[in-house]
């Protein structure tokens, strides 16, 4: 029953009490305004706080014989890199582009091709029976499971 009228008093108190004087927890937190950070972040969709992105460019890509400071990495003193750089960098994978993506598919049908067809030759000129045929006296009756069993080739019965 007390439970009841402390349920029942609380809501008087918070309309009595006002919302300045009342204790706050001390886990929630007030925004009053946005800092200059931010407004940055807000300002910024790549969310990198503001660095200036250089173009995606490939360091392999690059002149090899252009008088670079870093010359391994195509890349001059202060010059910024590129968030993705350990993609984009001179010692990354390198971007295969000796062909087109159609002469591509015709070296692979033509690999495909080959290999079938080299299967179907090999299938038309290849003998299909064991070299050395065995055959056993009784059929192996008795091993295979006796009357009405497949037996064994017999001497004398034919491929």
């Amino acid at each position: 029953m007390l439970s009841r009228r402390i349920v029942a008093v609380r809501p008087l108190t918070r309309a009595v009490v006002p919302a300045a004087a009342r204790l706050r927890p001390h886990f929630t937190q007030i925004r009053t305004a946005l800092t200059d950070a931010e407004k940055v972040e807000l300002a910024d969709p790549n969310q990198n706080g503001g660095y200036i992105n250089p173009p995606a460019e490939l360091r392999s890509k690059r002149d090899p014989y252009g008088d670079y400071w870093d010359k391994q990495d195509r890349r001059n003193y202060g010059e910024p890199c590129h968030e993705d750089h350990d993609i984009l960098g001179a010692v990354s994978l390198h971007d295969y582009d000796h062909f087109t993506p159609g002469w591509g598919f015709v070296l692979m049908g033509t690999f495909i091709a080959s290999v079938f067809g080299l299967c179907t030759a090999v299938s038309m000129v290849y003998p299909d029976k064991v070299s050395a045929p065995k055959t056993y006296g009784d059929g192996l009756e008795a091993e295979l499971g006796g009357k009405g069993a497949l037996l064994a080739r017999k001497p004398g019965q034919g491929w």
